[in-house]
């Protein structure tokens, strides 16, 4: 095992895949319990999609895909906000015309330009060789740009993730750090979609605060329990995908699905080891 991982840990690509892949999975985790309790997880999964319209766009224009999508990743995530808060169209159905029509965009502009090559099928299903040296840059400067924001306002998110309503009444001014939430999952989102792909990325986003909440009742407990188990989860699956040559995002995932299993066992151990 360890010469398998010394083995890894020679080729540039796979040292960047843990790199920047352990700083996406932990920006991950921390939004995701928020995400998971204001029941807005599936903003993941919506804004990928729309992620994949930007990079098919780029893909066309033959311009730099981060630069492209993540501005329209993070104004899609403000649209959302928008829309759920002061129309008729709520949650789900929100995420469901942002994410349907963006992914309609970019498979027409697919269809119409480049075609379905290898970089259109690493954007769908993540690649670890799909992470250049100017992305692994770029990423590690806005993942540690996600977990400072975090860290500095974790008392307001916090506090808008319980209770709101309360929230707003004692001055907490609640549709801020809303958006502050949406922007910091938008970038996080961009961040991993070349290695996880469109299609799993919202998975980083919700299995390790369902995992740690099958054992873990308070916030801070599920905070970095989730923040562990998502690091673990990538580096395991990672593993996999060079060992087995199967796509690191569906590794990534299937790690992250075993570990709710084992976690869900456990909490019902603990749950009955209480009664």
């Amino acid at each position: 095992m360890l010469n398998t991982f010394m083995e890894m840990m020679s080729y540039p690509f796979m040292m960047r895949a843990f790199l920047v892949g352990s700083l996406v999975a932990l920006c991950s985790a921390l939004l995701g319990v928020s995400l998971v309790l204001k029941r807005y997880s599936m903003i993941g999964d919506g804004l990928s999609h729309v992620g994949f319209g930007a990079l098919a766009v780029a893909a066309a224009m033959n311009a730099a895909s981060l630069a492209v999508a993540l501005p329209v990743v993070v104004a899609a995530a403000i649209l959302l906000l928008r829309i759920s808060g002061s129309s008729k169209i709520k949650g789900d159905a929100a995420i469901a015309l942002i994410s349907t029509g963006a992914l309609a965009i970019g498979i027409m502009v697919i269809s119409m330009t480049t075609g379905m090559n290898t970089d259109v099928y690493n954007y769908m299903f993540g690649s670890i060789l799909a992470m250049s040296s100017e992305d692994v840059q770029l990423s590690l400067i806005l993942s540690l740009l996600v977990l400072v924001l975090y860290v500095f306002f974790y008392n307001k998110i916090f506090a808008i993730t319980f209770d709101e309503t309360f929230a707003l009444a004692t001055g907490v001014k609640s549709n801020l750090y809303n958006t502050l939430i949406a922007v910091l999952t938008a970038v996080t989102i961009v961040l991993g979609m070349k290695m996880m792909g469109a299609l799993l990325i919202s998975s980083l986003i919700i299995f390790p605060a369902l995992t740690s909440m099958r054992v873990f009742k308070t916030f801070r407990g599920v905070i970095l329990n989730s923040a562990v188990i998502s690091v673990v989860c990538l580096i395991v699956g990672i593993t996999v995908s060079y060992v087995y040559a199967a796509p690191a995002g569906a590794s990534v995932v299937v790690t992250n699905m075993a570990a709710l299993g084992i976690y869900s066992i456990l909490g019902l151990i603990k749950k009955k080891c209480r009664s």
